[in-house]
């Protein structure tokens, strides 16, 4: 209760910006409410349609739309550490719903199943066709635990497998895919104009809400219920679901300046909380503490988030403050790592060092937080200009390599002029997730400072296709076509081959987008 009042203290004392992230969660659950004509049966699950209108490719397709123009957005964060960590726990749901039935092994192979972090500081996450999920950094540096931060996951996760979507269009055939993108567009222009946004966006839409309701909240319900069915299959504490449904109860009533969008697009009900309540079994042992990894997440995401030389001037002086030792040990280590990044951001590095030997025997004896304890080092290593000692804290290369590590090697390898032996281990990586735009980028940047220009600019390419940016990504390989006629090695000849073929298949994806976008009008 402490933690949550001193986050809603935060909220007013810094507000928000105006910003569209803001208002995409609402904006989506703006969606499901003005496609639909019809109120759910109030028995057992809502009966919200069959779904049969939108094929599963043209839900991913109308998803890697929006999906792309999040990606070009500064908002867009890639922090390999949090998208690990929060990866982590969709991918656990993702499998106990495949296995529970929820969604078919159709939509599994064709949906995303990805999250994109917002660097925002209010409390939101969000659902998009496809399988993509948005989710705020506000939200991870609030939840207390990873089961809470499982359980907002879940009910997300349980939009998309229930079809919400396809569903409510499959309702009313007059609402296309080019109306909702106008919506969307209309909240990324408020970004830079309002009034512009303001604009672009349906006007009946508030009347709309309010008089379907009933049948938005018959959807949550689905999803609370869903999403709840999920947690203990997936290794999560289901106290987790009640914990922040209980949150969001109490932010509900402190809360009076917008920083908590869930609450708005996903209205919470006390029919929802007693439900919640109701279905956790009498016999369940208690849920876990905080565990340190996640405090150290939490931490993270608070500095990532942008809030300002004042507060991060406030946590470093915090942590020097003899009174942190009477913090609990996950306080302390969520306060200490705010601490170190915050020092980092702010170029003290002597300072940052010396807290983080702190939080170092903070954390002595458990893996999880040694390996995040770890990763601090090595960045501070690289932030400050010792890319020698950055490679000394990440010792020898693992034959596969955890993501953040790699990129970490990566980058200090740049630095030193010795990258060239990085190429093998990321083009393995990007075979096996060809749609990871960060490594396709680090293999560019690698094969570039070895003098490979074409291969650098396919790769650049590939980065683009990764973020569904297929205009830019055509653009690039055109670059390596006209750099590869100028060329007569051999082994450019081969990469001239796969650029030829790889801008065929592009050019076809980017047709067929436009194709799409002509249709919709």
């Amino acid at each position: 209760m402490q933690a949550l009042r001193h986050s809603v203290r935060y909220f007013r004392q810094k507000p928000a910006p105006a910003h569209y992230w803001q208002a995409l969660g609402a904006l989506f659950f703006a969606i499901f409410v003005v496609l639909t004509t019809g109120v759910a049966r109030a028995q057992g699950l809502p009966a919200l349609g069959d779904g049969d209108e939108m094929s599963l490719a043209s839900e991913r397709s109308f998803g890697e739309r929006i999906v792309a123009e999040i990606y070009r957005d500064p908002s867009y964060v890639e922090d390999p550490v949090l998208q690990q960590y929060a990866q982590g726990v969709l991918d656990r749901l993702v499998k106990a719903s495949l296995a529970r039935g929820e969604m078919t092994p159709e939509m599994h192979e064709r949906f995303a199943w990805k999250i994109l972090l917002i660097r925002d500081r209010t409390v939101n996450a969000f659902a998009m066709p496809g399988g993509f999920f948005g989710l705020h950094l506000g939200l991870l540096a609030v939840v207390d635990t990873p089961d809470q931060l499982a359980s907002v996951l879940a009910h997300e996760l349980s939009h998309v497998t229930q079809r919400h979507i396809s569903r409510l269009i499959a309702q009313d055939k007059r609402i296309t895919p080019l109306m909702i993108g106008a919506m969307i567009l209309g909240a990324v222009a408020t970004t830079h104009s309002p009034a512009a946004g303001q604009a672009l966006m349906v006007g009946g839409q508030a009347l709309a809400v309010q008089t379907q309701l009933n049948f938005s909240r018959g959807m949550e319900r689905e999803a609370d219920r869903v999403g709840f069915s999920l947690m203990q299959p997936a290794g999560f504490a289901p106290q987790g679901f009640v914990q922040m449904f209980d949150k969001l109860q109490t932010a509900n009533r402190l809360n009076d300046n917008g920083s908590w969008p869930w609450l708005r697009s996903h209205p919470l009900t006390s029919q929802r909380i007693a439900d919640m309540h109701s279905r956790l079994p009498k016999d369940l042992p208690p849920a876990p503490p905080e565990p340190l990894a996640h405090a150290m997440m939490v931490g993270r995401a608070r500095v990532l988030m942008r809030p300002g030389i004042e507060l991060w001037r406030q946590w470093v002086n915090e942590a020097q403050d003899a009174r942190l030792s009477q913090l609990s040990l996950s306080a302390r280590v969520s306060a200490r790592t705010q601490a170190v990044l915050a020092a980092e951001q702010l170029n003290e590095y002597p300072v940052a060092r010396a807290i983080f030997t702190a939080l170092q025997g903070d954390v002595r004896g458990n893996g999880d937080a040694l390996r995040q304890a770890r990763l601090m080092d090595a960045e501070l290593a690289l932030a400050s200009g010792d890319a020698r000692g950055a490679l000394q804290v990440l010792g020898p290369a693992a034959q596969k390599e955890p993501r953040p590590e790699m990129l970490a090697r990566t980058q200090a390898l740049l630095a030193t002029g010795e990258a060239a032996p990085m190429a093998a281990a990321l083009q393995t990586w990007v075979t096996l997730h060809p749609h990871d735009g960060a490594v396709w980028q680090a293999l560019a940047q690698v094969w570039r400072a070895d003098g490979q220009m074409l291969r650098a600019i396919r790769a650049e390419a590939e980065a683009q296709v990764a973020h569904y940016d297929y205009a830019g990504a055509v653009d690039r390989f055109r670059a390596g076509q006209d750099l590869a006629r100028k060329s007569a090695s051999s082994q450019d000849y081969i990469e001239a081959s796969i650029i030829d073929t790889r801008l065929r298949a592009v050019k076809s994806l980017l047709d067929e987008q436009t194709r799409e976008r002509r249709l919709d009008q």
